[in-house]
């Protein structure tokens, strides 16, 4: 009776351990199944219904390389409208495989534009489950701190011209490591960090990245590139209350030879030198 319940508890241990093992591991998802990457129209749609992805999930694209690509673009509207001008990244092998690490909204298209507006794109919408373990960043997102920069100086995150906020980060340069300190009325305002260029041109605050608004925002700038920050309120952004920076790569400490010596020697000094390199050796 005793081997009976020891054998019923060792199976449903197994069963308990093989359904938390199925349901905490990451998938793998090809895009579109049978039909793979290709032009028609609302398949995608319909093909994420019903599917959750999450952080450590994967999508594999199938295609054809010499008609397609696929390109990650970084924003609603530029995956609304198939700009393919700033991509995040190009995959072009036409068996292509996509971890998703970061929660959020991921967009793909095809920078093949009529095709594109025929319906070969998608959007997946990624969330972080804990239960899942979630992939450690690369090295290269772990850095010294830099300077700290407040946004408008001593007039802080208002209202002011339309180029205000241009003219301040041109004067400026912004390397990996270095922080943003935004100071404003949170009652009034806040702070977006958006993705695309043209959410940024048309102060689009419906896809964020990021809102920070609490009147006293850090905001880290870990990725080289162009970063984005808009106000939520439409007419404050369209005022002038956005901004712009180009963040460069770390620089690391370059060496420089010390040339001192041979620039110090006379021509004398160098005359000898050249004789006794001729002279025998014993």
């Amino acid at each position: 009776m005793a081997t009976t319940k020891k054998m019923i508890l060792c199976i449903v241990l197994a069963l308990s351990f093989t359904v938390l093992l199925g349901c905490c591991s990451a998938k793998v998802y090809k895009v579109g199944d049978s039909d793979g990457w290709a032009a028609k129209d609302d398949v995608y749609y319909d093909w994420t219904k019903g599917k959750e992805f999450h952080v450590g999930d994967s999508l594999i694209f199938e295609y054809d390389p010499n008609f397609n690509d696929v390109t990650q673009v970084s924003g609603a509207l530029e995956y609304e409208f198939c700009d393919f001008s700033s991509p995040k990244a190009v995959y072009n092998t036409g068996h292509d495989v996509v971890t998703l690490t970061e929660p959020g909204f991921h967009y793909f298209i095809s920078s093949n534009h009529a095709q594109c507006l025929s319906g070969q794109k998608l959007d997946v919408l990624v969330i972080h489950d804990p239960s899942r373990p979630v992939p450690p960043p690369p090295p290269s997102k772990i850095f010294p701190f830099g300077k700290m920069y407040k946004v408008g100086d001593s007039k802080g995150w208002g209202v002011y011209d339309s180029d205000f906020y241009n003219k301040w980060s041109e004067e400026k340069t912004f390397q990996v490591g270095d922080s943003l300190f935004f100071e404003n009325s949170h009652e009034v305002n806040d702070v977006l960090e958006i993705s695309g260029h043209l959410e940024f041109i048309s102060c689009d605050p419906t896809s964020p990245v990021a809102v920070h608004k609490t009147g006293h925002d850090l905001v880290r700038l870990t990725k080289p590139g162009v970063h984005y920050f808009i106000s939520s309120v439409t007419g404050h952004c369209y005022a002038g209350l956005k901004l712009r920076v180009v963040v460069g790569p770390l620089i690391k400490d370059v060496t420089i030879p010390d040339f001192t010596k041979k620039m110090d020697l006379s021509p004398m000094d160098r005359l000898n030198k050249w004789l006794r390199s001729y002279q025998p050796h014993h």
